[in-house]
């Protein structure tokens, strides 16, 4: 009997994620890149020299680079201590904790936008609290302005720096500063010198999802910023929406990309891609100019930690706490961890009172109790269809990324072959690939074939963003299966079907659940993607709350808000209890 091609049976069940990737990514990014060469069917340049012959270009993306650049810094700077408390903690304490992560994580960024406008408004939270304290006279205008980006660029994207942060701090060894202490080394320089560079893989892939993310961001800085913080994505929008210039959106569009690639090409050069997954350096990258790099940070290090033991040495009290370190008992850690988790939280929280004023305004403090606006959302059938159609659409795509992701995450887990790591690249690429990019390119591909405005382009495209979430959660799931007990199915004689039948699916049922809440809830939140697909008609929830917002301000969307946060919030509950029961007990 001829024996199989050993490279054929486990590359099979990823091939329906292989195959939709490149139909609904790799093609339509493809086609919009061709676009900005082509003019009329012939190869030109005149795109690219139209986007270098002004400096107004230039400019945004300077602007663009610099907005990026402050909120990675400010993400990570704000988030390292939050996902350094998480990971010290027990799985019972560290599930409250992280909780509220994940609900600021998969919040609408929509519904965190407004918060801040209705925060920084003249009549808003922040005036209120800078007149009665007696810190200005009048109300600032605090909105449209680089800050007011920043503030709600950093609230938007920290989630994300400290979840990455967490994924690899889970995975150091506690008992390594510990033994530095017993050596003599002081407690600052035990932190800087040990504990922080293991923890760098986190920092560095940290810094790079948050910073890659915020170049192709366009919902804060559109919301909060004014003329002169206007972003690269929003030329994008500009260019399709009122112009239908698709060569040069794709020549924008080719820009972006250059410097996302050149951001993880640097990346790599210095520390490679595989430590983004907490893998190891390469020891060939400590030479040249990258060892006088990696020298000098060793010297910033040793002068932090010299520093901070003289910070240390200022406080009796806790410099002795600091020779038995337990970050969950450090009372100034856990102060300043409560007070980062309260800005991520408060802005969302504060929409409920809002939405339950009786006047008509959005001044705070609300005067009044009424349901009215909950009435009106409930009488208006925009409202209504955009949620039903959401909700169709969301339980759409959370099927379909199911049904093609998990058979892919088993051969990512079970699979002996090489080219696992580009496999996994690929799987991450709708991720890292700017989400405005993918949405152009789509919207030109279902304008090809007909599909603007349909449920079909909609979950076809929200699909392919929600894929690496379930991926990932299921690859988890995955790592926690014990096989042995498939095979005991099959020595007591079960069929295949039997056994995934009666074994496999009873015992992984809670993680596909998961994996099912987590694309919904994806797709539940997807504006970038709706706003193009779905043609200006047939709008989505938070396509509908999108227009709402740039048109007129209403304490309806105060009302709309507060039902997303507590939709998202028993979503990602649910989901989360799900997960965690489907992993051993500690």
């Amino acid at each position: 009997m001829r024996r199989k091609r050993p490279w054929t049976h486990p590359l099979l069940p990823a091939a329906p994620l292989a195959l939709l990737l490149l139909l609904l990514l790799v093609y339509p990014v493809g086609q919009l890149l061709l676009l900005s060469v082509d003019s009329g069917g012939a190869f030109t340049w005149m795109h690219y020299r139209q986007l270098f012959a002004s400096s107004v270009y230039a400019n945004v993306m300077l602007i663009t680079l610099k907005i990026a650049f402050c909120t990675t810094v400010l993400s990570v700077v704000a988030g390292y201590p939050v996902a350094y408390l998480i990971a010290a903690l027990p799985r019972r304490r560290k599930t409250g904790w992280l909780f509220w992560v994940l609900l600021s994580f998969w919040t609408s960024f929509l519904v965190r936008a407004f918060a801040w406008i209705v925060m920084l408004g003249r009549n808003g939270v922040v005036n209120q609290l800078l007149t009665a304290s007696g810190l200005q006279d009048a109300p600032a205008n605090l909105l449209y302005s680089l800050g007011a980006v920043l503030v709600g660029m950093v609230h938007a994207l920290m989630p994300l720096a400290v979840l990455t942060l967490l994924s690899v701090m889970e995975n150091i060894d506690r008992s390594l500063p510990r033994a530095a202490l017993t050596l003599g080394a002081r407690p600052g320089t035990a932190f800087w010198r040990v504990y922080f560079p293991l923890s760098m893989p986190g920092v560095a892939a940290g810094a790079i999802m948050v910073f890659v993310t915020a170049i192709g961001f366009f919902i804060v800085p559109a919301l909060l910023g004014g003329r002169r913080e206007t972003m690269i994505t929003q030329l994008i929008i500009e260019q399709i929406q009122q112009t239908m210039n698709w060569g040069f959106a794709g020549a924008i569009s080719v820009l972006m990309l250059i410097v996302v690639l050149a951001v993880f090409a640097l990346y790599d050069r210095l520390l490679g891609l595989s430590s983004m997954a907490g893998g190891s350096a390469d020891p060939g990258r400590s030479t040249g100019s990258a060892g006088l790099l990696h020298r000098a940070g060793d010297a910033a290090l040793a002068t932090l930690g010299r520093a901070s033991d003289r910070l240390i040495a200022l406080f009796p009290r806790f410099s002795r706490q600091g020779h038995d370190p337990e970050p969950g008992r450090s009372p100034i850690l856990r102060a300043l961890v409560l007070l980062v988790l309260l800005f991520l939280s408060v802005p969302a929280l504060l929409m409920l009172p809002l939405s339950l004023a009786g006047t008509s305004g959005l001044n705070w403090p609300p005067s009044g109790f009424s349901l009215q606006h909950y009435q009106e959302l409930l009488a208006s059938p925009l409202w209504l269809r955009a949620g039903l159609r959401s909700l169709i659409v969301g339980l759409g795509t959370a099927s379909l990324a199911l049904l093609v992701g998990t058979p892919a995450a088993l051969v990512l887990v079970r699979a002996r072959m090489r080219g696992k790591s580009l496999l996994l690249a690929f799987v991450l690429s709708p991720i890292i690939v700017p989400r405005m990019v993918i949405a152009v390119g789509l919207f030109y591909f279902f304008a090809r074939v007909g599909l603007v405005g349909s449920a079909w382009a909609l979950v076809l495209g929200h699909t392919v963003i929600a894929l690496p979430y379930v991926v990932l959660t299921m690859m988890a799931v995955l790592r926690n299966y014990d096989t042995r007990l498939d095979l005991a199915a099959h020595s007591l004689g079960a069929r295949p079907w039997q056994t995934l039948r009666y074994v496999s699916l009873p015992i992984l049922a809670t993680g596909l659940m998961s994996s099912f809440l987590f694309a919904f809830a994806t797709s539940f939140d997807e504006l970038t993607i709706s706003l193009f697909a779905s043609g200006g008609m047939n709008a989505t929830l938070p396509k509908q709350f999108w227009d709402q917002v740039t048109l007129q301000i209403s304490p309806v969307i105060a009302a709309v808000s507060t039902c997303l946060f507590a939709f998202i919030a028993a979503l990602i509950w649910i989901a989360d209890r799900l997960r965690r029961s489907s992993l051993p007990a500690a």
